[in-house]
């Protein structure tokens, strides 16, 4: 069985429930996404919705269960162009799944203050929870097999892509 989503037709189910998400606030939000599909979303969303500064990036690296496995990765480091005390935090990922990174996502947003409050916005999220994480939106919701992993992949044209690895059991 092969699995097709159209990753720039999700995105446009993103941008119109991040719009509703940020109309819903209790304040001004800030973005910040987790590396790597979450943050190229988070970039997008923060220039089509023409907000104000830069969205910002918070990677589990640091706080995740599996890091003697995994180890760091360059290009996964937190940036955060604003000061997370009293803000409304947006977190944008690609793929929910286990909660597992959301967990240590976070963790590390904690290491850079207290937030007002945080809620999450995902492309997919493909159920298979091992943790109590929701999302506030998810523009799909999708079954893999346990054995499958669903990446999103960008172009050098900038667009969406989704890739689906390993075999259905």
């Amino acid at each position: 069985m092969s699995l097709e989503l159209n990753a720039e037709a999700l995105y446009g189910e993103l941008l119109r429930g991040v719009r509703g998400l940020l109309a819903t606030a209790a304040g001004p939000c800030v973005l910040a996404g987790i590396p790597s599909g979450g943050a190229w979303l988070a970039e997008r969303l923060q220039r089509d919705l023409g907000l104000p500064g830069e969205a910002g990036v918070i990677a589990s690296t640091m706080h995740r269960d599996d890091f003697a496995q995994r180890g760091l990765a360059a290009s996964a480091q937190t940036r955060l162009p604003f000061d997370v005390n009293g803000q409304h935090v947006l977190l944008i990922d690609d793929v929910l799944f286990t909660g597992r990174t959301l967990r240590a996502v976070i963790n590390e947003l904690f290491d850079h203050g207290r937030p007002a409050s945080v809620r999450l916005a995902v492309l997919v999220d493909r159920g298979g929870r091992e943790l109590p994480m929701q999302a506030d939106f998810s523009a799909a919701r999708v079954h893999l097999a346990a054995g499958q992993k669903l990446e999103l992949a960008r172009e050098a044209d900038g667009r969406l892509r989704f890739a689906v690895e390993g075999q259905a059991a």
